[in-house]
């Protein structure tokens, strides 16, 4: 019974023989391709060198990558629809003069505004903290840029300031075409309280002094 116990046990290695012999050869041909890459990489690095000369290789240092910060994204739809409200909002049909007091100068006071702080503003009692420059625009533009310097003027916390419209001497017919127009945009903003003409010193009768929310 020993006999043809033994044929089977090695009947069952000659599998086993073979897959070792399979791994063996495979490992042979994995270091000859091995080998083959690096004799192609000596060859290559002496062609370098047999090309440019000899090569002293660059020192290692250590560096520290830094992340870079992306920029803040531009609200640049909210800008646009932004300019977009101040064009359709300040009207050039209002009826200004209904709302302006018939005094030397016409100025304006909103409800609630009582005539000292006209008085006030006209004294130059507050001081301007900036200044927008009409010279040169159009209308569309002229509204745009009176809109925008009235909601930033107030968003920094600004009380006073001035708003130069001309006085007409370089417009057809010597008119100062935006004079009117201005007084019309600002009596429509809600951030404004009240403004004068400017005295002499401060531009005269080309220029506004405007009084913003927040005043006290």
């Amino acid at each position: 019974m020993s006999k043809p116990e033994t044929v089977r046990s090695l009947a069952d290695l000659k599998p086993l023989a073979r897959e070792l012999a399979a791994a063996r050869l495979a490992a042979e041909v994995e270091r000859e391709r091995l080998a083959a890459v690096m004799r192609l990489a000596e060859q290559e690095r002496r062609v370098f060198e047999l090309t440019v000369g000899p090569v002293t290789p660059l020192r290692s240092v250590d560096r520290v990558l830094h992340e870079r910060e992306l920029p803040a994204p531009e609200p640049r739809q909210r800008e646009a629809d932004e300019r977009a409200v101040l064009l359709q909002a300040l009207s050039d049909e209002i009826d200004v003069d209904t709302l302006l007091d018939t005094d030397e100068t016409l100025s304006f006071r909103r409800e609630g505004i009582g005539l000292e702080v006209v008085r006030k503003l006209r004294r130059g009692h507050w001081a301007l903290q900036a200044q927008l420059d009409l010279h040169g625009l159009r209308r569309d533009g002229a509204r745009e840029a009176l809109g925008q310097f009235i909601q930033d003027s107030a968003r920094r916390g600004l009380r006073c300031v001035r708003v130069v419209h001309g006085k007409g001497h370089g417009s057809p017919g010597r008119e100062p075409v935006l004079k009117g127009r201005v007084r019309r945009w600002l009596v429509q903003k809600n951030e404004v309280l009240a403004f004068v003409q400017a005295r002499a010193s401060d531009g005269g009768a080309g220029a506004l002094i405007v009084l913003l929310a927040g005043t006290p």
